[in-house]
């Protein structure tokens, strides 16, 4: 028996022994390894936990994201999602995400100026990507020349330099959009275009990716407007698949191109960075409003799948999604209407009514809007992830850095519950083939 329980602690008994134990209870949680204290005698191993997908398990202590998924709220460093999406721009929310605090006026100048001035790449890494295939993905592009940039710069490695830090973290924000439109110019057959260091970040991305044989680009305020505001909005989101695996790969303590090049591979599976394109593939499956019943009727009757409503955190609407909405309206104002946005309003107010999807939560998420907007870009389904990649940028490298300077991290080490077979005695081939 333990002695006496305080007040933040949970008092376990092993049913198998008798015994009880006292763990202490700090934010809301138990450390793991308290539970390793539990076991039948001193030569077995402790308890452990099986948490497939860490749905309730925290990995680290962090004070970059804040999400309270049954309220709907989303936080960066505690500012709410929606005053930075409306007042604020994206280099500025990648400067609070990375330092922990809004810049005064002579950091936001000198951090603008700095990630300017790292857009371009060594020509080698234009050499690299002309290598690919034609119909090479450009998330497999992004990923591939993200990781090659760790050669370009092996002082990357030296993670215990603050300073060295700094100008990895730099470079590679500044770097990301000009390997995506290039990734994207490559797939179209077309010259690679130069960052244009007069445009500001967003619209100089675009130039990277439209510019054809005009002098200077030049993209419609409200384009450059709605995607920066995309970039905001997938700038972090707490321990999600493609975080978790930045962290997992930087607790090594690897460089953080290499560490990057691992989230942009987790974001580009489907289940993660690709369900924008799902919803669009659902909406041009419906065709029409009219056909709007009886697809949700196919919903009910486990013969359709409804994408873009759902979230593994938000039980709520995701606030991401009602500025996105917004950001649609204004982008379709210059590029014209999107008959899929009628079907999407219409789906979305059907689907708030009904009682089906209210009892289970399943309100509208960021995925749910963003490919509209993209294909109202012009972006081809297969650029979509590559532009969630450069808006989380960001996020992935504040969290990287957290990992880095936070004492109580160690090298990601998962336990398992062995299922295989177990002493089986070895027959050379010899006798076996004999």
């Amino acid at each position: 028996m333990t002695d006496v329980a305080a007040k933040d602690s949970l008092t376990v008994t092993d049913n198998r022994t008798g015994q009880q134990y006292d763990i202490a209870i700090t934010d809301n949680t138990i450390a793991a390894k308290d539970l390793g204290q539990i076991r039948l005698t001193d030569e077995e191993p402790g308890l452990a936990t099986y948490d497939p997908g860490f749905v309730n398990t925290a990995s680290c202590r962090s004070a970059v994201t804040f999400i309270d998924g049954d309220k709907g709220i989303l936080e960066y460093r505690g500012y709410p999602i929606e005053q930075l999406a409306e007042k604020s721009n994206f280099l500025e929310v990648a400067y609070l995400l990375i330092h922990g605090a809004l810049p005064s006026k002579e950091e936001y100048d000198a951090w603008v100026h700095e990630i300017t001035y790292h857009t371009f790449v060594h020509e080698n890494v234009k050499n690299f990507m002309h290598g690919f295939r034609y119909d090479a993905h450009p998330m497999g592009m992004l990923m591939a020349s993200v990781g090659a940039l760790s050669t370009f710069y092996p002082d990357a490695r030296n993670i215990s330099d603050a300073d060295n830090r700094h100008m990895q973290i730099v470079r590679m924000i500044a770097k990301m959009p000009t390997l995506g439109a290039w990734s994207f110019r490559h797939a179209q057959g077309k010259p690679y275009i130069y960052p244009d260091n007069d445009l500001g970040y967003t619209a100089n991305f675009l130039s990277m990716l439209f510019k054809m044989s005009e002098q200077k680009f030049e993209a419609d305020p409200r384009l450059v407007k709605a995607l920066d505001v995309l970039f905001i909005l997938h700038a972090d989101h707490e321990q999600n698949c493609s975080t978790n695996a930045v962290r997992s790969v930087g607790s090594s303590q690897v460089d953080p191109y290499s560490a990057v090049s691992a989230g942009v591979g987790a974001l580009f599976g489907p289940l993660h960075g690709g369900a924008n394109e799902a919803v669009l593939r659902m909406l041009k499956r419906i065709g029409s409003k009219e056909n709007i019943p009886a697809f949700i009727d196919g919903v009910k009757d486990g013969n359709e799948r409804l994408m873009g409503f759902g979230h593994r955190v938000y039980k709520n609407y995701d606030p991401r999604a009602k500025i996105i909405k917004k950001s649609a309206e204004d982008v379709f104002e210059v590029t014209g209407t999107n008959p899929l946005l009628d079907i999407a309003l219409e789906l979305e107010k059907i689907a708030l009514e009904d009682e089906y999807f209210v009892k289970r939560k399943l309100y509208p998420n960021v995925d749910f809007y963003s490919g509209l907007i993209y294909e109202a870009f012009q972006f081809p389904p297969e650029m979509f992830t590559v532009l969630f990649a450069i808006g989380r940028t960001p996020g992935w490298l504040a969290q990287w850095a957290e990992l880095v300077q936070d004492k109580d991290q160690k090298i990601a080490r998962p336990k398992q519950i062995y299922t295989g077979d177990r002493q089986l005695t070895f027959t050379a081939a010899s006798e076996r083939w004999g």
